[in-house]
């Protein structure tokens, strides 16, 4: 018994780490309105990007400590949001938010989007990306509790970076400039 569980650790210590601090592919997808989201609109926030889908058994009962956690640490910053693995139809995934009570965005997911963090199968996967967008950590299998308090919560105590405005929004804001004092009011 000693040797087998010697034999995991060693298994386990083997498994290549994520590249630390590497940035997150840009990914955008829709959810089941069929509106765009795009990861970045969570920049500044940490985010678990868990992929699943409805015919997983382990996802289904991941599912509840999902809905947990977005409840008990939203207000600290975490964002989970759920990507869905094909085949799912978004009949099904509403039918899987209704039957969970899904409190975070579900996102109809493809095998490239999850090709982006890895080549492994393997479901659910939780992708941590920190507040800055960095990927910290790809964690195969349920996430445990112990997982979170060890991998997740210290980021969540991290200061969220300076946001820098996108070209888009400098424009937009440059136009919406108000005049400066002493300047032309004139329309």
């Amino acid at each position: 018994m000693k040797a087998l569980a010697l034999a995991l650790l060693l298994l386990v210590a083997q498994r290549p780490a994520p590249e630390a601090s590497k940035q997150s592919p840009a990914l955008a997808l829709r959810d089941l309105r069929g509106r765009v989201v795009r990861l970045s609109d969570y920049r500044g926030k940490v985010v678990l990007l868990n992929f699943w889908a409805t015919w997983c058994v382990p996802c289904r009962a991941e599912a509840p400590d999902l809905v947990k956690l977005q409840r008990d640490y939203g207000g600290k910053g975490l964002r989970v949001v759920g990507v869905s693995y094909p085949p799912n139809s978004r009949r099904a995934m509403r039918r899987f938010a209704r039957e969970f009570e899904i409190n975070y965005p579900l996102l109809t997911g493809t095998r490239a989007a999850k090709a982006l963090y890895t080549k492994s199968e393997t479901l659910p996967m939780t992708v941590v990306i920190d507040r800055g967008g960095r990927v910290r950590e790809i964690v195969e299998g349920i996430l445990l509790p112990e997982e979170f308090e060890e991998k997740i919560k210290p980021l969540l105590e991290e200061p969220a970076p300076p946001v820098k405005a996108s070209p888009r929004a400098r424009k937009r804001i440059s136009r919406n400039r108000l005049p400066q004092a002493g300047g032309s009011t004139d329309c």
